[in-house]
């Protein structure tokens, strides 16, 4: 499956964005979805995920609350509602697929590009 990531900007503090995933190849039902982020200088890390159904979702403690995944399995197209966003948040968020909805980034075998999200205080 390839997957293209969208919808990166530059907003202010207490904005939102949303996140878009296009994925075409393979079925996008057949696979659980996770978004991630990589900010300058750190780690990638877990932001998301939702399983196959979007029946299931978990999050990173420090988006709970603010952040929602959902996906639409007709359109090969998942989402990530960002609100309350805050400086810490700005990072180049990266969209995965793979088998299992988890945090763990060794368990997605599809990535999409990344789309930079700013966030100015």
């Amino acid at each position: 499956v390839q997957l293209q990531a969208f919808g990166g900007g530059l907003v202010q503090a207490g904005g939102s964005l949303r996140l878009s995933c296009a994925a075409s190849g393979r079925a996008f039902s057949l696979y659980a979805m996770g978004w991630f982020r990589q900010a300058p200088g750190k780690e990638r890390e877990f932001v998301a995920t939702i399983n196959q159904s979007g029946g299931s979702t978990a999050f990173a403690d420090s988006v709970k609350g603010r952040f929602t995944i959902s996906r639409d399995n007709a359109k090969s197209t998942m989402y990530l509602q960002m609100n309350s966003l805050k400086p810490e948040d700005t990072a180049v968020y990266y969209c995965a697929a793979g088998r299992y909805p988890i945090s763990d980034l060794s368990a997605y075998a599809f990535w999409g590009q990344g789309t930079l999200v700013t966030v100015s205080s």
